[in-house]
């Protein structure tokens, strides 16, 4: 079973996604915080595979608790979930080591395939977010990519080809077939790049490759 912790000020919002997410076999839904405080607070306490966080809170934003989580409970990982998608929340929520973002108005369905990404090690970004990262990437983009070229030069040739895919959002899976490996040998080159580059997830590694105008 996958243990989420559903973060939200509002107590009827928590108990519409705590609906949603029980709907699924596979989703158990152990804790519930009502700020970012709480949700670092029952991490701590017990063993959670996906926490979801609500931005605006009173006491503790969600963004300010990802990165606390990140630094104390890195097991766990963090999905953002608001009504406000601007792009500095979507830039800085990744940046900080977010698994993926969403927005309220997702469907259920997406909320739960974000969830089975998340604790499989994937990242999930709705569209609704994708369109605010693509538009702030567009903007700035010179400065960036003169320093991704300049963090890729770590990478051997062959983990720049897995990176290019990884830049694409190709799964293990996807990517071992397009370069004739298997999906274990595709999870290790992946491991071996994060730890390289300094990335938490393979959303910062994408950037990156984005950034550095990296394709396949």
């Amino acid at each position: 079973m996958i243990k989420v912790l559903v973060t939200d000020d509002e107590p009827l919002i928590r108990a519409g996604i705590k609906m949603i997410l029980t709907s699924a076999d596979d989703i158990d839904v152990v804790a519930e915080a009502a700020n970012g405080r709480e949700a670092i607070e029952l991490a701590r306490a017990q063993r959670i595979d996906v926490a979801l966080l609500d931005i605006q809170m009173p006491v503790m934003d969600g963004l300010t608790a990802l990165a606390e989580l990140r630094r104390t409970v890195p097991d766990t990982r963090v999905l953002i979930l608001t009504t406000f998608g601007a792009q500095q929340n979507v830039l800085r929520a990744l940046t900080e080591g977010s698994a993926g973002f969403l927005l309220k108005d997702s469907a259920p369905a997406e909320l739960i395939r974000a969830v089975r990404a998340a604790a499989a090690g994937e990242a999930y970004l709705s569209p609704g977010a994708t369109r605010h990262v693509v538009d702030s990437l567009a903007s700035g983009r010179t400065a960036r990519a003169d320093q991704a070229r300049r963090r890729l030069e770590a990478l051997t040739s062959r983990e720049l080809e897995v990176l290019a895919l990884l830049g694409e959002g190709l799964s293990n899976a996807d990517a071992g077939r397009r370069l004739h490996m298997s999906e274990a040998t595709v999870k290790t080159y992946v491991s071996r790049i994060l730890a390289k580059l300094g990335c938490e997830n393979r959303v910062q590694a994408a950037l990156l490759a984005s950034d550095a105008g990296l394709r396949s």
